[in-house]
């Protein structure tokens, strides 16, 4: 491909990469959400992202209300690292550290506007976020 056609691409590409991120947090966000509900996670906690000039070198999730233990049996380093960038691209630009949410509505509270731009993208026709596939293996 040359340069001339890339140069020509980069908006649509720029789209169909928010469009991806989009997707992405959708299908991870409602896995978060299953994964709270099915736990019975609730109360409020903080997610702090990475940052070097503070010496937290890894996103921290950490719970003000309740056990600490509870969040840590049912979110690895790694989740909430995910969780840390999916909410860091879905504020973009707006310069934020950390995120304080009650944790049994993380999924309400983010999942709406992901399903409505994603279907005003096209994207999705049916609301769920699923492939048919998917949708028809939920309930095993």
């Amino acid at each position: 491909m040359k340069f001339s056609q890339l140069l020509k691409l980069r908006a649509a590409l720029l789209r169909h990469t928010r469009l991806a991120n989009l997707a992405f947090a959708l299908h991870r966000l409602t896995e978060f959400g299953e994964r709270i509900n099915r736990a019975g996670l609730h109360g409020a906690v903080t997610l702090n992202l990475a940052d070097s000039s503070v010496e937290c070198l890894w996103p921290l999730l950490v719970a003000r209300e309740g056990n600490q233990s509870v969040i840590e049996e049912h979110f690895t380093d790694e989740d909430s690292a995910e969780l840390a960038d999916i909410l860091a691209f879905l504020h973009e630009g707006e310069g934020l550290t950390e995120f304080n949410f009650l944790i049994e509505r993380l999924a309400d509270r983010y999942l709406p506007n992901l399903r409505r731009e994603l279907t005003q993208a096209g994207v999705l026709g049916d609301h769920t976020g699923l492939s048919p596939e998917a949708a028809s293996h939920r309930g095993t």
